[in-house]
């Protein structure tokens, strides 16, 4: 990886110098999602309450441009060419100049229809393990974020990620809970707290760190 990419954890750690136990995992994190990006795969992201609106915001941060420019390439110039009427130009021009480089992520929490109609008709805490289900392939990262390390449908979450070769890792308090008593989560990052609005002001410098990290190595400088 990147030296800039790795800099990006020694730039946490110095601003909140509590979470240096959670270093390592970090960077583990880091480079499991550059090896999945790298591979052609992408990061689904479920929790719940506050959690939710973290996998929502990781989304933001990772599928258009966070820190970086991230200009499209030749590549895509040739593309937009080769498919856009030669008579409108501009809108070759209005995508180049407004569409940015994505790094895929998707946030199971806000996929409304399936979950709901999936936890009416089946089993409630086997709506996340669904989505898995139809979602995730091998080489994707399921990034599991909850606050006790115990919520039962990111755990069910997890299995079925381990079932189909995905690589789990787990945003969580200071226990770990389950992900890391019950083998969960192939990673687990465990913020430095008990109290669960304490965990979560911790979890968002980890996670902006996990996606500026990923960025830099795919759109920072050579």
């Amino acid at each position: 990886m990147k030296e800039s990419a790795c800099a990006a954890v020694d730039t946490l750690i110095a601003r909140y110098p509590a979470l240096e136990p959670c270093g390592g995992d970090i960077r583990a994190a880091i480079e499991a999602l550059v090896l999945c990006y790298r591979t052609g795969g992408k990061l689904i992201v479920c929790g719940n309450g506050g959690s939710a609106s973290d996998a929502e915001h990781i989304v933001g941060e990772l599928m258009k441009g966070f820190l970086l420019p991230r200009h499209l390439g030749e590549d895509m110039l040739d593309k937009l060419h080769a498919v856009c009427d030669v008579t409108d130009p501009k809108t070759v021009d209005y995508f180049m100049q407004n569409l940015q480089g994505a790094l895929p992520a998707i946030s199971l929490p806000s996929q409304l229809a399936i979950s709901t109609a999936f936890s009416n008709d089946q089993a409630p805490d086997l709506t996340f393990a669904q989505q898995v289900l139809g979602l995730g392939k091998q080489g994707d990262v399921l990034l599991g974020i909850t606050t006790s390390g115990n919520s039962k449908n990111v755990l069910y979450a997890f299995r079925m990620a381990q079932a189909l070769g995905l690589t789990p890792i787990a945003l969580t308090g200071a226990s770990g809970g389950k992900c890391v008593s019950g083998g969960y989560a192939d990673i687990t990052i465990k913020a430095p707290a008990e109290e669960t609005y304490k965990i979560q002001e911790y979890h968002l410098p980890i996670y902006h760190t996990l996606c500026i990290a990923v960025e830099e190595e795919f759109f920072g400088a050579e």
